[in-house]
């Protein structure tokens, strides 16, 4: 692209991504200095637009960031009041003690919240503090310096051809400058997938493990709400075929957040993370309280769960990695947006010091320092075996083991060091004939939902003439290597439908219908063959989450 001639815009930090570490970067920078040039550019139509998140969310990063946070009105109004963890069978469950569990698993003091919101108000807070935020704008590329350091990103392409050459109509967008760039772009961002594959940042780090959530809202019957209700299940219906659970989350004006989580190591392709999702609701306990409700809205995104021994080196020149970009989720709580507000706050700090005495361009040794050394890595640390128990061991084993070794580590040791993960999630699929292909019942259409149904809640929307988004290393890899082995398993993992094998003359072809695409970026992660990746379309674009 250097025949491309665009304008440039000079900052002093240039910040991808208007999530909960990138805004707390941004609010913490002009904390710190009102006249530093802070800029904060959104792929989604508005900030909060791709964040449908219904979590608990710890507030010590908000306590960190804004003390007053209450006083400012932070969207943070329902408290949890009670905690519920179930064993799951297919026709009832046991409820898990909570007096068992270590102190950290506990959600006193925590809040449900839409992260949407809290991010729309953080935006807001930016925003009177002097932080420019540019939604819409899609960050498409990195601009290196002379001497091979980041120095900004490309923004705001729009109307490519659709084989993605530059045509008349074509906008080339612009060059954001700065002393350094922050990448919160979240789970498996593209330019973060770039600048870890480029300064070898995971070298000599377990492999980054994830699972894909998915995630409906629903109004349900005032008389079964109980605002502040926060209940986990293990179990049914995933078995022993793939890791994970459930999460259901009582907010207020009768809202219910329920959602499903599963771990992309599994190694059946015959698995349909979707369908176990819609099966689930079919439990007595969930369609009880499903029953006489409506969902409102839908989406799912990849979640991070390699932890403390999966974290890639966080700097390289001129570029810093937050929140989820690097991988800060806490799998036994489900929770990471405290620690994106850490690591937001760390970064800036670290380059507020680096500017204040004239660095531009290196590497913020320091943030990686305040990271690994601080309250982040601690809180990751006594979690970090947890993840791989359950992924060697199983369920049952992890629970206990798992347990264990979060007690010991909050005494500070730990029996078993810190185990390994092995494989990667695409290296984990096993071929299709070493499995059975599993039965799905046919959802209902009142508690379970076709995908491109519930597709629609998502309010996702592509430009049909752009260049398709999900890109193909090798265009015959899908049916001449995916279908025979792995019966191309892109057509069950991806919860919105965007791959599919059709026949066409007597012969198999696979279609990629991108316009479907709630930028869950699992097909990047999950495909065997690694043949599928994921990168940002032009601004604007994907799922618009309601404000809710």
């Amino acid at each position: 692209m250097a025949e491309i001639e665009r304008e440039a815009m000079e900052y002093d930090v240039v910040i991808v991504g208007a999530g909960p570490a990138g805004l707390s970067a941004a609010i913490r920078l002009k904390q710190l200095d009102s006249d530093l040039q802070v800029v904060v550019l959104e792929k989604g139509s508005e900030v909060g637009a791709h964040i449908l998140s219904g979590a608990v969310l710890d507030p010590c990063g908000l306590d960190a960031l804004i003390p007053d946070w209450k006083e400012k009105g932070a969207p943070l109004n329902v408290p949890v009041k009670d905690d519920n963890f179930y064993m799951l069978g297919e026709a009832g469950q046991i409820r898990i003690p909570n007096f068992p569990m270590p102190p950290l698993m506990n959600n006193h003091g925590n809040y449900i919240v839409s992260m949407g919101n809290v991010c729309r108000w953080m935006a807001e807070q930016a925003e009177e503090l002097g932080v420019e935020i540019f939604p819409g704008m899609a960050c498409s590329e990195l601009v290196y310096g002379d001497n091979g350091e980041v120095k900004g990103v490309v923004a705001g392409v729009f109307g490519l051809e659709a084989d993605g050459s530059y045509g008349p109509n074509t906008e080339p967008g612009m060059e954001l400058h700065g002393k350094y760039v922050f990448l919160s772009e979240g789970v498996r961002g593209s330019l973060s997938k770039e600048v870890i594959a480029k300064y070898g940042l995971s070298d000599g780090k377990e492999p980054q493990k994830y699972g894909v959530g998915m995630k409906e809202i629903w109004e349900i019957d005032p008389a079964k709400h109980k605002e502040g209700s926060v209940t986990h299940t293990m179990g049914w219906p995933l078995g022993s075929n793939a890791g994970g659970g459930s999460f259901i989350y009582h907010l207020d004006n009768n809202q219910v957040y329920v959602g499903f989580v599963v771990h992309l190591n599994y190694k059946n392709p015959h698995l349909y993370p979707y369908m176990e999702f819609q099966r689930f609701k079919h439990h007595p306990m969930v369609a009880e309280l499903l029953k006489g409700g409506k969902r409102v809205a839908y989406g799912a995104r990849a979640i991070t769960e390699g932890g403390y021994q999966s974290m890639p080196k966080l700097v390289a020149p001129g570029v810093a990695l937050l929140g989820c970009s690097a991988g800060m989720v806490n799998v036994p709580r489900i929770k990471g947006n405290h620690n994106a507000m850490l690591s937001g706050k760390a970064a800036a700090e670290a380059a507020y010091d680096a500017i204040k005495v004239e660095r531009s361009g290196d590497e913020l040794a320091a943030y990686e320092v305040s990271v690994r050394d601080g309250a982040i890595g601690a809180d990751l640390k006594k979690v970090r075996n947890v993840k791989p128990m359950w992924s060697k061991w199983g369920l049952t084993a992890s629970l206990m083991l798992g347990g264990l070794d979060m007690w010991t580590n909050t005494f500070g040791f730990s029996l078993f060091g810190t185990i390994g993960h092995g494989k990667n999630d695409a290296e984990a699929t096993e071929p299709a004939d070493q499995h059975k292909p599993i039965d799905y019942p046919k959802p209902d259409g009142v508690l379970s939902f076709d995908r491109l149904t519930n597709v629609a809640f998502a309010a996702t929307n592509h430009e049909e003439s752009q260049p398709c988004h999900l890109r193909l290393g090798n265009q015959d890899t899908p049916i001449q290597v995916n279908l025979p082995k792995y019966a191309e398993p892109a057509q069950r993992y991806c919860p919105a439908g965007v791959y599919e094998v059709v026949e066409k003359d007597g012969k198999p072809e696979f279609v990629v219908n991108f316009q479907n695409c709630v930028h869950c970026k699992t097909c990047d992660i999950k495909d065997p063959s690694q043949n599928i990746t994921w990168t940002t379309p032009q601004g604007g674009d994907g799922p618009n989450y309601p404000n809710m």
